[in-house]
């Protein structure tokens, strides 16, 4: 299954990834104040900074809404 993960940073900005398995936002939500989280995604290795909170959204986000 497929949605999108949002991370979310202590300052409360938030990296968005879409289309993504369910299996990588387990892993991320592991990853939940590390202070190198890392995942695969399309075969190629992603490091981000330390995030707070990792949420999952079953479906696409509608950007066309006004966020």
């Amino acid at each position: 299954m497929k949605g999108t993960a949002l991370l979310i940073k202590e300052d409360h900005s938030v990296t968005v990834l879409e289309n993504v398995e369910h299996e990588v936002y387990e892993k991320l939500v592991g990853q939940e104040d590390s202070q190198d989280i890392q995942c695969t995604i399309d075969d190629k290795e992603v490091h981000f900074e330390p995030v707070s909170k990792v949420v999952w959204y079953e479906d696409k986000i509608d950007w066309e809404y006004g966020y």
